[in-house]
């Protein structure tokens, strides 16, 4: 029987927007395709980014196309970079974007030039595939730790200062950068230069906590690693915004400031930054909130007094080697006039640092600012998480 002109067009037309077959048992993440199929969708656990807009993933049957839009504050359209996470074992596109880096995932051999990456390599248990950091005294993870101490992980430097030489024999399949838009500083144009597989997290440009965390879901997409880290994520928004909602209408915000004085500038977070975002959901009231800076503002000592001298509280001082009290004073004589200080409310956020003082705030608690939320309402409302202990601060004294 023959088809009528009509019925075969429908038919043709379903055949076409069929959808690709999903690959079973979600994301390859141990090996590689072994007999490549152009229908088969290689990605079924696939991620997107909700509360941050400064990168994208679009996904193909056999890759992703990643997009890093803010890799610096101010960046423009033409300061993006774009790469193609192709499926191992299945072909390079040939139809890609100028200037696309092409990485296979799932990457075997990583540098992470950040502490903040480390979390999720160690969310997605593939911390063996660090096979260098910049700098090994930053590291807080234990696992991190003990491969830098048995050699099994080098430290190749930072900025403009790489270690070019000793990356290009390490031949890993991902070096994981932060760039400045710098590149008298940046590490990036070396590496690119050099022919090194390089890749722009733009994950310290964001200015809310929740954002911030977010970028797990971009270092798991090198790993195929979407699922973890979906629900990882999920599992913070859910917990950070149930512990904002405490704070919410709450009857008094005491007043708290931030910063100290460095090289004779106080350096004070603007009132749209990650930092005055965590205090304002934590139930306080920050004494720089007008300000429009999403980064820290410089100050003379008087200002910086005029302004927070008479706070209820003072928390992130920016003094890793702070511990005590008397830490503060022995910095600065004129700290001792601040009522914070004399009522003994200045908390730092070195509860936990590894054996060269470099504080795990900066590594783990960024990727879990709920933690770092639920330590601030313990501070200025202790009332609403009595049974609470602090993770990441501790209290000074005075």
């Amino acid at each position: 029987m023959r088809l009528s002109a009509a019925l075969l067009m429908i038919v043709m037309l379903c055949v076409w927007i069929a959808p690709a077959a999903a690959q079973d048992e979600g994301n390859l993440r141990e090996s590689c395709v072994e007999q490549y199929d152009a229908s088969v969708d290689y990605f079924p656990d696939k991620s997107e980014p909700q509360l941050t807009d400064a990168f994208t993933v679009e996904y193909f049957n056999h890759y992703k196309l990643v997009t890093v839009l803010m890799p610096w504050p101010g960046a423009e359209a033409a300061d993006a970079f774009t790469y193609a996470l192709v499926q191992c074992g299945t072909p390079a596109p040939d139809d890609l974007p100028e200037n696309t880096l092409v990485i296979e995932v799932p990457v075997q051999r990583v540098v992470t030039m950040s502490t903040t990456y480390v979390p999720t390599l160690t969310l997605l248990d593939v911390v063996a595939r660090i096979v260098a950091v910049d700098e090994g005294d930053y590291i807080n993870d234990a696992a991190v730790r003990a491969r830098l101490d048995s050699g099994d992980i080098s430290e190749v430097g930072y900025g403009s200062g790489v270690n070019v030489e000793a990356l290009l024999e390490l031949e890993p399949d991902l070096i994981m950068t932060q760039s400045f838009g710098t590149p008298d500083f940046d590490a990036e144009p070396l590496l690119t230069a050099a022919g090194l597989p390089v890749v722009v997290n733009g994950d310290w440009v964001e200015t809310t906590p929740l954002g911030r965390a977010e970028w797990m879901k971009f270092v798991a997409l090198f790993f195929n690693g979407e699922a973890a880290a979906n629900t990882a994520f999920e599992g913070i928004v859910e917990r950070y915004n149930a512990l904002a909602a405490l704070t919410a209408d709450v009857d008094t915000r005491p007043t708290v400031f931030v910063g100290s004085v460095f090289q004779d500038t106080w350096f004070m977070a603007g009132g749209a930054s990650y930092t005055a975002q965590l205090l304002r959901d934590a139930g306080a009231a920050y004494v720089n909130a007008d300000d429009p800076n999403t980064g820290s503002i410089p100050l003379d000592f008087e200002a910086a007094f005029a302004l927070a001298g008479e706070a209820d509280f003072w928390v992130n001082p920016d003094q890793l080697f702070w511990r005590t009290a008397a830490d503060v004073l022995a910095s600065d004589t004129r700290y001792a006039n601040f009522a914070a200080y004399t009522s003994g409310n200045v908390y730092n956020n070195t509860a936990r640092v590894n054996a060269f003082g470099w504080a795990d705030y900066y590594e783990s608690g960024l990727a879990n600012p709920d933690t770092i939320l639920a330590d601030l309402i313990y501070i200025f409302h202790p009332d609403l998480l009595p049974e609470h202990e602090l993770v990441y601060y501790q209290r000074l004294g005075s």
